[in-house]
Order: structure tokens, then C-alpha cells, then sequence
């Protein structure tokens, strides 16, 4: 992926993805925030954060568009962080589910390490794009080359993204994060998907193309190279239940006072007394005749 994003498509790549980051994390607030990969691009940097980390592998790559280089502060697996539960108020994972073997772990584990409305970042390649469609084309190729024998053809079909990426489609990743209780945020328009150049090797064709980007945006957005989705974690909340010993107590019948219930049966007297129509004594029922 490092050497990658040094190439012409690289660079268009993350000039993109830089400006929804910097947009996105703006008007974050908290205390702890982190980044999990690609240390090529700086997603916290426009961010306000006190505590910012970055989490990858191998020595940092430096950023162009900063004057000093950004070091890696931890080196960890994405599926076990050494943070603890409810601690980190902002993840970004750009391209961290394509590049790594078991993207759901990851998922759940940035879940774990959510604080309630914290929020996660996610960009990744949209398979459903050209370059998705591409990049699978150069597997199949190749594969069917190298298993047909034709060793020069196998080497000429080589994938046109990273080798070793997983491409998770964005509506595959919404109910992933669906069933982690992390809530998608609707994104503005023109937002979520990005990149509909062709993926070309040559700088001057690709900024040629360039058109293409503000077609893209308006007629087919959804087949954008990339898409980016902001989530945030939701907590339900919890209402405390009495026990039943407690309900079944408070329920129960509880004796009047002797002085209540005669004065009660005084008053039902009373009210008998004068509702009694007078001589209702003396009616005698006589027997009918037949």
C-alpha cells in the first residue's frame, strides 16, 4: 500500500481522502483519538484532540503536505488494542479493513474501544466501482494465465490496486456496523463516494479525465472508487427494575384502622335508612288467583 500511494492514482487517492478527514474530524470533540494505518496520510491533523496516536507497522512514511515527519507511536494488532473499554473518543481506519486478513475482528475490537457517541472513520476501495472491476479482471487473468502456462501473460495481468487487499463493499460494512450497535451518519451529497477517473498509470491522462469527477458525483455516485462512512457509537439506555419481593409488598392490602371502618359503617347505615321508601314493611305479597 506505501508504495502504491506513490504513484499517480496514489496521489489522487489521497488528496481525496485527505479532504473528507479534515473535514470530517473538525468538529470532533474529546479527549483520546487514533488512527490505525496507512501512516502516508495524516487523518487527525485537523483534529483538536489532546492525546492523538497512530497505530501501524513498519517506520512511518512522510507526509508531503506536512513540515515535519509523522511518526508511528504504537505498534499493535487492530484486532487486540491495548486501550481499555469505552476509552477512545475518535478511530479512523483509512484503508485498514481492506489491508488487514480479518476486517470483522477489527471492527468489533474499535467497538470495544468506542466511548458512547464516539466516533469511527472508515474509507475503503468500493468494489462495485471501475477499479473494483478492474482489479478483479487482472486476478482472473492471471490466474487463468498461470494455470494455462503462459508465464509472460501471467506477469502482464498484475492487479492494478495493492496486491492483498480484501475489498468490502459499503453496504456489506453497514450491517457490520449495524449489528455493533454503530449508527452510519448520513453523509452530505457528493460525500460518501469519491474517484471516478479511470485507474491510469500516466499523470497527465488521469488529469485529463478529470471531468469525470464532477459527472460522477452527480449521475452515478454510488460507482465512486472509494467511499468513505462516518458512524457513531450508540448506548441504549437502561432503566433499573425493582425486585419482585419489593412490587408484591407495595401491592399488597393493608388493614384499616377499627375507627375508619365503623364510621364507614355508620354512614352505609344512614344512607340505607333514608333511601327506604316508607310502609315498604307493611307490603304483603298476596297469592295470584288461577
Amino acid at each position: 500500500m506505501r508504495s502504491w500511494c506513490e504513484t499517480p492514482a496514489g496521489g489522487y487517492l489521497l488528496a481525496w481522502e485527505r479532504a473528507q478527514y479534515e473535514r470530517a474530524v473538525a468538529d470532533i470533540f474529546g479527549y483520546h483519538a487514533l488512527q490505525l494505518g496507512l501512516p502516508a496520510l495524516d487523518t487527525l491533523v485537523a483534529n483538536r484532540m489532546p492525546h492523538r496516536w497512530l497505530a501501524g507497522y513498519g517506520p512511518a512514511v512522510p507526509d508531503e503536505s506536512s513540515a515535519t515527519l509523522r511518526t508511528i507511536s504504537l505498534h499493535t494488532d487492530y484486532a487486540a488494542l491495548p486501550f481499555p473499554e469505552g476509552s477512545l473518543d475518535l478511530v479512523t481506519l483509512p484503508h485498514t479493513l481492506d489491508c488487514h486478513p480479518d476486517p470483522h475482528a477489527v471492527l468489533r475490537e474499535v467497538a470495544r474501544a468506542l466511548a458512547p457517541s464516539g466516533r469511527v472513520l472508515i474509507s475503503g476501495f468500493n468494489p462495485m466501482s471501475l477499479w473494483g472491476w478492474r482489479q478483479r479482471r487482472e486476478a482472473w487473468w492471471a490466474r487463468t494465465a498461470h494455470e494455462a502456462g503462459w508465464h509472460w501473460w501471467a506477469e502482464h495481468g498484475k492487479p492494478v490496486l495493492p496486491a492483498g487487499l480484501g475489498l468490502i463493499s459499503p453496504w456489506r460494512l453497514r450491517d457490520w456496523l449495524q449489528l455493533l450497535n454503530l449508527e452510519v451518519e448520513d453523509a452530505e451529497p457528493g460525500t460518501g463516494y469519491g474517484l471516478w477517473r479511470p485507474l491510469l498509470r500516466s499523470a497527465p491522462w488521469l488529469h485529463r479525465w478529470r471531468w469525470l469527477d464532477q459527472a460522477g458525483a452527480r449521475w452515478w455516485p454510488v460507482l465512486g472508487a472509494v467511499y468513505f462512512v462516518v458512524a457513531v457509537k450508540r448506548v441504549h439506555g437502561v432503566r433499573l427494575l425493582e425486585p419482585r419481593w419489593r412490587r408484591a409488598a407495595s401491592a399488597a392490602p393493608q388493614a384499616a384502622p377499627a375507627s375508619l371502618v365503623r364510621h364507614q359503617r355508620e354512614s352505609a347505615a344512614s344512607d340505607t335508612a333514608i333511601a327506604r321508601p316508607e310502609g315498604l314493611d307493611e307490603v304483603v305479597t298476596r297469592p295470584s288467583r288461577r
